[in-house]
């Protein structure tokens, strides 16, 4: 009963959803994220939490990479979250098939999520099936005024891979 009710509440919740981007060396991935929250006000922090069979988090692992970039993804940018959300870093360069420029620390920005901020990785935590990773934003824009997309519309979406 307790998993069911929670399985209920929590997906009645219309969150946004965000793009991570990430490089190491000449390597760069991203991947469309649910889980994510502002974690402390002073310092700013914020909690972004990705599922441990991806690319971009296994790219992330190991202290490899010391910060990301977190994309607000725009209401209209359905072709993103498509393309973030259902193909998997391990067989598409996803960044082939987007518009993005290098960002803070070459970190891509994707043209399509114009409201963005790079985070440094201060800590790093195992959650269940997610790795959360927590950031200290060091730059930033806001240049969007619409909405975002909802996590109620990416349930559509095939993942490219389990959860």
């Amino acid at each position: 009963m307790a998993a069911q009710a929670f399985d209920s509440i929590v997906g009645r919740i219309d969150y946004p959803m965000y793009i991570v981007t990430a490089l190491v060396g000449d390597e760069r991935d991203g991947c469309l994220v649910g889980f994510t929250t502002q974690c402390s006000i002073d310092p700013a922090r914020f909690l972004v939490c990705m599922s441990d069979k991806n690319r971009t988090t296994r790219l992330l692992e190991g202290g490899r990479a010391d910060a990301m970039v977190v994309h607000l993804v725009p209401e209209a940018a359905g072709h993103i979250v498509e393309l973030f959300g259902a193909k998997t870093g391990d067989d598409t360069d996803k960044f082939e098939r987007c518009e993005w420029s290098p960002g803070p620390e070459g970190i891509p920005l994707l043209a399509d999520c114009p409201s963005w901020f790079a985070g440094r990785i201060v800590d790093r935590m195992r959650l269940g099936d997610h790795i959360g990773h927590v950031l200290e934003p060091f730059a930033g824009e806001d240049v969007s005024d619409g909405g975002w997309f909802p996590f109620s519309r990416a349930k559509e979406i095939e993942p490219g891979h389990e959860a």
